[in-house]
């Protein structure tokens, strides 16, 4: 539960989600056509499908139809970057007070205040795992629909008469996947923490705290 696997935690959490890079494909066909032509659009990280323009190759009209003004379905760039961000600022706060926990260890056990910080920004950073976290996967559970085979349906140019579309294949997600596992486990991994923090707080035993105060005696912060 030390601050080092909260540190290497978050770094997963955001590397796996902030550097995907994939893209989906379908195959057309139509009477003028002797074999099979495929339409590609590529998506990344913030994932605004409804940016993402599909492309012929080569850079043709298929079937006299101008795939690049039709785009995927849906913007979800909100629930990505709030999850990342949070993965970003989370890593940094980590060393910040890993700065603190190991250069000013002294100044961490004679504050009261400190401990009592340290607590309640783990109980945030917690909770916030959990609502970015679930934000964050459902809008994943969204663009694997987007991508999906439902894409024939949804795109104009696959009803029209004589147009006949296929889906061909998608980038593999598992990295997101692995992400919001990463999301999770950064959730557990700060609740568990916040009994090691609450314990040096004055919440805590506050006659004992007192005690060791006057002998000194108080042990290195469980946070670390």
């Amino acid at each position: 539960l030390g601050i080092k696997w909260r540190r290497i935690a978050s770094i997963f959490a955001f590397a796996t989600c902030g550097g995907f890079k994939g893209k989906t494909e379908i195959q057309v066909t139509c009477p003028s056509l002797t074999e099979n032509k495929t339409i590609t659009a590529a998506f990344a990280y913030p994932f605004r499908l409804n940016e993402a323009s599909f492309l012929a190759h080569p850079d043709v009209n298929v079937c006299d139809v101008n795939w690049k003004s039709y785009v995927l379905i849906g913007d979800y760039s909100s629930s990505a970057q709030f999850y990342v961000t949070f993965a970003v600022f989370v890593f940094l706060y980590c060393i910040a007070a890993l700065l603190l926990y190991v250069g000013y260890t002294s100044l961490y056990r004679d504050s009261r205040k400190l401990p009592m910080i340290d607590f309640v920004v783990t109980l945030v950073a917690a909770f916030l795992w959990l609502v970015s976290t679930s934000a964050w996967a459902k809008a994943l559970t969204d663009i694997k629909i987007a991508t999906g085979h439902g894409i024939v349906k949804e795109l104009q140019p696959c009803n029209h008469q004589g147009v006949m579309c296929y889906f061909g294949s998608v980038t593999s997600m598992g990295s997101l996947n692995v992400s919001v596992i990463f999301g999770f486990l950064n959730m557990i991994l700060w609740g568990g923490n916040a009994w090691f923090v609450y314990k040096e707080t004055s919440l805590h035993s506050p006659s004992n705290t007192s005690a060791s105060h006057g002998q000194g005696g108080i042990p290195p912060p469980s946070g670390i």
